[in-house]
């Protein structure tokens, strides 16, 4: 009797739709010659379903499991025991159907220092932009230039910061000493400005939508969706195949080529894991054949922190007047109607890059300004006009771990980012708030400016504001590094995304990440996804030449 699963053989096999999965089903399927398989554990994207194609709706997604895996940290001691919400996308799209569509790329340097592992050369930023590019079209009708393309499926729009409260920050920020900048993702991301956002003609521009859905018009592409991974199939030392859950029952998709797993920095050291491979002895512990031995899944884990610095607003021009049901309502339709007004936008259209003290050499404090003053996910807005700098550390010496609960995967990993963990964190924190405060100060906001709502005016000493972040810090939602590209022990991939000791796999996502990159995680996570499927295909684009800027004074001076 034959209890395998019924079979059905792809070329490859993709494991999960998101910002890497979505431009790898578009670029491989590109050769018709090829057949891919998309596995998908969420559900469509439906045209219907405003709340995951209106910008300002970002929140809704967030506070709902029908479309976000919904994971939470273990209790982190040093933030007084709180756990943490870590949403992820699980639907067409992944995380770019459910995150805030802040378009950053991060900092040329970030890209220089993975290339300084002597397998990673091809990953500096010479190499890396000109994917950037591929992936990018900013604003509608543009021709590019040597930092944006002109005809890339990943549509941007740059915040177009109608509401005075952005001028006054960009102001504030330049009275405060800060140079302003026209483009963070261009030749200098030092300094504030505008923000671009993943948003086309008013809706939401997710990798679904610039990718994933104009390749399933290819016969040479399945999506099956609302199906789960279970694990990886090997012969001997090579990826055959993938089990998965599908429609009542399980199925197993055959490969002659390649698996490729794209499920993100949580999901995808989870499914390596499941499959045998990870850390010996932590798969052992739950009675998991141990295909091979890599230390480094699930380690090297990563995280952006935030702080909310809000101060009450003294005129009525905020956010907060459409925050009724009565103002909701307007702007929905209108959104509904014309894909215009405030429900076109993110809201973070202004931001900046700052360093926070001499002798970092490029930044590490990102702000998304908001006109508004409430928390991310939605909740907790303040009673009256106010607005808020989103702020935190760009590059945390803390590292956490994804391990496993158990060796079913319908359970839950064991996510512990253990932040805050390193010294420097609790500097980078304060310098945080109080840079903040000072650019607040400025004649910029004199006739905007009330009180300080957060943290308070009765925060000021180191203890203090330990305390406030301790117990109000939130996660930017950007976990990544946990499957790590480089040459060295720890490492889970090659240069070329292949895993280690294994043939016929790679990882595809952010969790390759040797270090986090500077800023939001959805644009690096495209071009890994636009690089990897030119390595699949044995190609690359030549190099860029086109040059960044770096604050020569970074030394001795902070800004």
């Amino acid at each position: 009797m034959n209890n395998s699963p019924p079979t059905r053989n792809y070329d490859y096999v993709i494991v999960g739709s998101g910002s890497a999965g979505a431009v790898l089903a578009n670029r491989l399927t590109e050769d018709r010659n090829v057949n891919v398989l998309v596995i998908e554990a969420g559900p469509v994207d439906h045209t219907w379903d405003w709340r995951i194609h209106m910008p300002t709706a970002l929140s809704y997604p967030m506070q709902s499991e029908r479309y976000n895996w919904a994971y939470w940290t273990t209790a982190q001691k040093n933030l007084n025991n709180r756990r943490m919400e870590t949403p992820r996308g699980r639907v067409y799209g992944g995380s770019s159907s459910i995150n805030g569509m802040a378009y950053v790329r991060g900092h040329a340097l970030d890209y220089n220092r993975w290339a300084t592992d002597p397998g990673l050369a091809q990953w500096d930023y010479a190499n890396c932009l000109p994917y950037f590019r591929k992936a990018n079209t900013r604003n509608q009708d543009s021709q590019g230039d040597d930092y944006h393309g002109g005809d890339g499926p990943q549509h941007v729009t740059t915040g177009a910061c109608k509401n005075p409260l952005y001028k006054a920050w960009i102001k504030a920020g330049e009275q405060a000493g800060y140079p302003v900048t026209s483009d963070q993702n261009g030749y200098r991301q030092e300094g504030v400005g505008t923000m671009d956002m993943t948003v086309y003609k008013g809706r939401r521009w997710s990798t679904s939508r610039a990718y994933l859905r104009p390749a399933m018009k290819r016969a040479n592409l399945t999506v099956h969706h609302k199906a789960l991974a279970l694990r990886i199939v090997f012969d001997g030392k090579r990826a055959v195949g993938v089990d998965y859950q599908h429609q009542g029952g399980v199925k197993r998709a055959t490969v002659d080529r390649e698996v490729i797993v794209s499920g993100g920095s949580i999901n995808s050291p989870k499914l390596l894991m499941l499959s045998g491979i990870g850390p010996a002895a932590h798969l052992k512990e739950h009675d998991i054949a141990v295909v091979q031995d890599l230390p480094g899944v699930g380690e090297n884990l990563q995280d952006h922190l935030e702080l909310y610095v809000q101060q009450e607003c003294s005129q009525p021009i905020s956010l907060h007047r459409v925050l009724n049901p009565w103002g909701k309502l307007k702007v929905g339709l209108e959104w509904y109607l014309f894909k215009t007004g405030l429900g076109a936008s993110n809201h973070f259209e202004a931001g900046g890059f700052i360093r926070s003290r001499a002798g970092v050499q490029h930044p590490d404090i990102q702000y998304h300004f908001l006109p508004a003053a409430m928390n991310y996910n939605g909740s907790g807005a303040a009673e009256n006009d106010g607005f808020q700098a989103h702020v935190g550390p760009m590059r945390s010496k803390s590292r956490g771990t994804i391990r496993l609960a158990s060796a079913n995967p319908a359970d839950r990993p064991i996510v512990d980012p253990n932040y805050m963990s390193h010294p420097e964190d609790w500097e980078e924190m304060r310098a945080s708030v109080r840079l903040t405060r000072e650019i607040f100060a400025q004649n910029a906001f004199d006739d905007l400016r009330g009180g300080e709502i957060s943290p308070g005016k009765d925060v000021q000493t180191d203890a203090e504001i330990d305390a406030w972040v301790a117990q109000h810090t939130e996660s930017a939602y950007h976990p990544s590094c946990s499957c790590k590209m480089g040459s060295d022990d720890m490492s889970v991939v090659d240069g070329d995304t292949k895993v280690h000791g294994i043939e016929g796999l790679r990882v595809v996502d952010s969790s390759i990440m040797p270090t986090i990159s500077s800023g939001n995680l959805n644009a690096p996570t495209i071009m890994i996804g636009e690089k990897a499927a030119d390595i699949i295909r044995g190609q690359s684009l030549p190099p860029s030449d086109a040059p960044f800027w770096v604050n020569p004074e970074w030394e001795t001076q902070q800004r």
